[in-house]
């Protein structure tokens, strides 16, 4: 329901759908439940809900990103399942080398980030990985659009980045050291340097979700404003509308694997700076992922 959530698209086939049979009781409870929160939050300011997010409507009670956001969970385990195939030690299928290739690279990246006791977190991590760039690349294809094109998508990434983290931390080393950890290693200035760290750490989650919104938001606008050149500027029709987009398309794809790249990368260096595992047993732990690979994949 965000005024510039929808990017200048037309909304989605399957949005409306949807909206058309469950958007009447959706709506109704908006209207009996939530607005009123909304509208005392934000009254706080001098404003409204609907000044924030829009007009409270049928067609818009499930908002598209939702939509998009819940066909790329299940996309996420489609593509997975059929790269994955039949697992074979012998004879591996290309989806299944695609698939221990991607685990490979983010094993790697784990283990020198976080260190050996990293394969912990790796269904969360390689989770925000592939969700994040099935989510991205849904604005490739016809009838679909980017869910991290979204604010409110990419920020409920970022928050779920920074609650998993502390709770690694928490769980770790305990409240009061994970906090101590703020306070920097010099002890006189950790007056000076604790409330700084703090700051910082509640930032995150909001430059993770602003960067990630702003590249994929912003891609998506240039493929649109390319589209309507062609009656500004007078080139033929087939040139912004085919050609154009066509030739841009790399690009498009490079920013999509980037950003999914650097919100993986952040996610990664966050827990480092939280865990600390027994390098003895984690090393142990790290040589036995490296012999049972693509074993380990069937299950992820």
């Amino acid at each position: 329901m965000l005024l510039f959530s929808e990017g200048g698209h037309h909304t989605p086939l399957v949005v409306e759908f949807i909206n058309h049979y469950l958007g009447k009781p959706v709506h109704e409870f908006q209207l009996h439940y939530t607005k009123p929160i909304w509208d005392k939050v934000f009254g706080y300011f001098g404003t409204n809900a609907e000044a924030v997010f829009g007009a409270y409507t049928h067609e818009n009670a499930i908002p598209w990103y939702s939509v998009m956001f819940v066909i790329a969970c299940f996309l996420t385990i489609a593509v997975i399942w059929i790269l994955k195939g039949k697992l074979s030690e012998d004879n591996p299928k290309g989806g299944q080398l695609s698939l221990e290739a991607g685990y490979l690279a983010i094993r790697d990246m784990m283990q020198d980030i976080i260190g050996p006791q990293g394969m912990k977190y790796f269904p969360v991590v390689a989770t925000f990985a592939i969700l994040i760039l099935i989510s991205n690349l849904m604005g490739f294809f016809p009838l679909f659009m980017a869910p991290t094109a979204a604010t409110s998508v990419t920020f409920a990434l970022g928050i779920a980045s920074f609650v998993y983290y502390n709770f690694v931390g928490i769980k770790e080393n305990g409240i009061a050291a994970h906090l101590g950890h703020l306070a920097g290693p010099i002890w006189w200035l950790a007056w000076f340097i604790f409330p700084l760290e703090l700051i910082s750490n509640f930032i995150r989650p909001l430059s993770l979700s602003i960067r990630l919104f702003g590249n994929i938001f912003a891609d998506e606008q240039v493929a649109a404003t390319v589209s309507g050149l062609g009656g500004i500027v007078g080139l033929p029709e087939w040139t912004t509308q085919l050609l154009l987009p066509v030739i841009m398309m790399p690009l498009a794809l490079l920013v999509c694997l980037v950003q999914t790249l650097v919100f993986t990368l952040l996610s990664m260096i966050y827990l480092s700076e939280v865990s600390h595992g027994d390098h003895g047993h984690d090393h142990d732990e790290a040589h036995s992922h490296d012999e049972h690979a693509p074993a380990e994949v069937a299950h992820a």
